[in-house]
This record gives structure tokens, sequence and C-alpha cells, in this order.
């Protein structure tokens, strides 16, 4: 496609933008862009990027004008196909199995007691520690725990899949930044496919994955696509889980006035993970294509041309969010947030990744006394697509 299209021009804060700067601290770019260039051409991306939530929320809504079915969608180049890259009639085919397990009530009837004990074992192995990196000893492997157990993938080794997920990760995060997919991230997927397979013939009672696949055969669900709408849950069950449970905690370490305000109330570490999330979205970024010649916020789209959501950006509008770049965790509207996407491919496993954060930081804050950063080994989110401190080293007393 031309990038020299005339209805590219114009656009001088987006034509000035770099990768980097979007991987490291966006958020000074993005409230520049979503004052002065709400639709913006960003060449570093090769795409149009919103930034203003009421035009976010439009075009996650709009899925005829917007589409997720494109050969380009990273993910699906990872995976293949799913309910993450289709849309419509064949969007409802391979999302409607997974639906009713992950409902809310049916998530915590089903759960609740699993992300507890799991929380509890993995915390009494780093409390005589007094010092763990919370990243890949706490959040990752309860969130691998988790789903796994979810979608009855028995035996599963937590460090291969945290090995997989890491390299899912990298390949959708080049393909973003305009980088080749190498052999790393299908290799990846093609080990995750196979550890889920079996579960497919288990006791449908026994396992989600089980119970999708018949609903899937009766609605006409291939096999091979209830792998890839798993491998989808798998990934994006890992990925939001441990980034949020990850960006809560640093979020409430830096700063102790907020946090003193968590332990006085009971209700208060909910609305402060809802805070967290709108603050630092696990996935920052969503993609969707034009489907057909259409103005939006000042930008002419062409048919065809790549619309990137800014999630990160859409959290932090002013006319929504009240001084949106403070963290406050009695924030009357967190909720508002739109961490878990909108429209159609709203997250499905929203109402578990919740528990999980919930639970892994209340009991976290609750069982190991002085919980804080250390200060030997400073950090703070950072990603394009996916955002979260790269580690989490905290200290507490023994």
């Amino acid at each position: 496609m031309d990038a020299r299209r005339p209805g590219r021009d114009g656009f001088a804060l987006g034509a000035a933008v770099t990768v980097e700067e979007l991987e490291d601290d966006p958020h000074p770019l993005l409230a520049r862009l979503r004052e002065r260039e709400p639709v913006s051409w960003l060449p570093a991306l090769d795409g149009w990027l919103v930034t203003r939530r009421d035009l976010a929320m439009r075009v996650m809504r709009d899925a005829q004008t917007f589409t997720v079915d494109d050969p380009r969608f990273s993910t699906g180049q990872v995976v293949g196909p799913s309910m993450l890259t289709r849309d419509g009639a064949e969007h409802r085919r391979h999302r409607d199995p997974f639906v009713v397990p992950f409902r809310r009530g049916a998530v915590h009837a089903r759960f609740a007691q699993v992300v507890a004990d799991e929380t509890e074992r993995l915390i009494d192995e780093l409390a005589p520690a007094g010092a763990a990196e919370l990243r890949r000893t706490l959040a990752g492997p309860l969130a691998v725990a988790v789903v796994t157990h979810a979608l009855g993938i028995r035996d599963a080794d937590t460090a291969a899949v945290l090995g997989w997920y890491d390299r899912i990760v990298a390949a959708v995060t080049d393909i973003t930044a305009g980088r080749p997919l190498d052999a790393g991230g299908r290799d990846a997927y093609a080990a995750l496919a196979e550890a889920i397979g079996p579960a497919l013939d288990r006791d449908p009672g026994a396992s989600l994955l089980a119970a999708a696949a018949v609903a899937g055969a009766s609605g006409g669900l291939e096999r091979e696509r209830v792998i890839s709408n798993a491998a989808v849950l798998l990934f994006g069950g890992i990925e939001t889980t441990e980034g949020m449970i990850a960006n809560a905690v640093w979020h409430l370490l830096s700063h102790p006035a907020q946090l003193a305000r968590v332990h006085a109330g009971p209700d208060g570490l909910t609305n402060a993970i809802e805070e967290s999330l709108r603050l630092e979205p696990a996935a920052a970024i969503v993609d969707r294509y034009a489907t057909a010649d259409v103005e939006i916020g000042g930008a002419a789209i062409a048919r065809g041309e790549l619309v990137r959501v800014s999630i990160a950006a859409a959290n932090r509008d002013p006319e929504e969010f009240a001084a949106p770049d403070r963290f406050d965790v009695a924030r009357a509207n967190a909720r508002k947030h739109l961490a878990f996407a909108h429209g159609p491919h709203a997250c499905i496993a929203m109402h578990l990744a919740r528990l999980e954060a919930h639970t892994a930081v209340q009991r976290l804050l609750a069982r190991l006394p002085d919980l804080h950063l250390d200060p030997a080994c400073p950090t703070a989110p950072r990603g394009l697509v996916f955002r979260k401190p790269p580690e989490l080293h905290v200290l507490w007393s023994v």
C-alpha cells in the first residue's frame, strides 16, 4: 500500500512516533495524540492509531467496518483461525462453545477454591525468603496453573508452558512492530497444540476444553479449531492474568498512601485492581482492518488499512476520567476502562482473570508483612502490545 497516500498527510505527531517510545512510557505521547490527532497515521506501526475513548469504542463495536478477519492479523499469523480472528457468524461459531463455562457465576463456583489453593501454595514457597521476583514466582505460575486446570491440560509443565507463551508473545509483538515472524512463534504454538490435543478426549464434566469440543462438534467447529481457540484462551489467560497481578502489585507498592486506603476498607482492593487495569491495561493495543473507506476522528481511512486501537490511551481519556494519570483506588468510574476490550471481541475470560488477580494480590498483602518494592531493582510496566514490569522484585519482613 502506498505510504505516500494523501490521506495519510497532515499527521505530524504520528509521523514522528517511534516504536521505542510506545514500548517504554507512551502515556505523555498518547495524550498529545489524543488531544491533537485522535486518529493518526503512524508510519512506525504502518497503520492508524486511535487514541480517543469514544472513537476506540466505535471501532471495537463496529465489526462490520473494522474487522479482525484479515490474514495480516498478528495473533492469527501465530495460532491460526480462532474467535480472535473471525467476525460475524463465524466468530460466534468459534466463541459460543466456550461462553457458558466462562460466565461469572460458573467461574466462581468452579475455580474460586482452585485459585485460592494455588495462590496459598505459591506464597508458602516464597514466604520464608523475604525477597522474590513476583512475576515469575507467583503471577506467571498462578496463571499457568489455573488456565491449564480450567482447560483440563493435565501434567502440564509450568516452565514449558511459560516458555511457549513467551515465544508466542514475542512473535505477536514482532509482527505488531513490523518485524517478520520467525520460527520460534510457530514452533511454540505447535508444542502448545500437541499438549492441548489430549484434553479434548477427556470427560466433559472434568475439562472445559472437552466440554467445548463436544459443543463445538455439534456446532460444526472442527477439532483443529477447538485447539486454536484453546491456545488463544491459554495464551490470553496467562498474559492477562500475569499482567494484571504484576501491574496491580506495582501500582499499589508504588503508591503507599493508596495502599493504606486499600488496607483501611473492606472493598478497596476490588476497585484498586480496576484502577490498575485502567492505568496500565495488560493488552495495550488491539488491531482491526477497515472493510471500506471510512472517515473517523478527522482521518480518511482507506479500505484494507490497519486501524490500531490504543486501549492505553482510551483508558486515560480526560473526557471520561478526571486527573487520568493519577492512580486513585477510590475512583468511582474506574470500572469503565476498556482493558478487556469492547464489543463482540470483549475478553471471554475476564471473570477468571479478575478472580485470580484479586485473590493473588489480597493474599500477598495479607501474608507478607511490610511488602514493598526492592529499591535496588527499580522497574515499571513496559511493552508495545502487552504491558507489565519485565521483573517485579519485592521485599518483606520475615
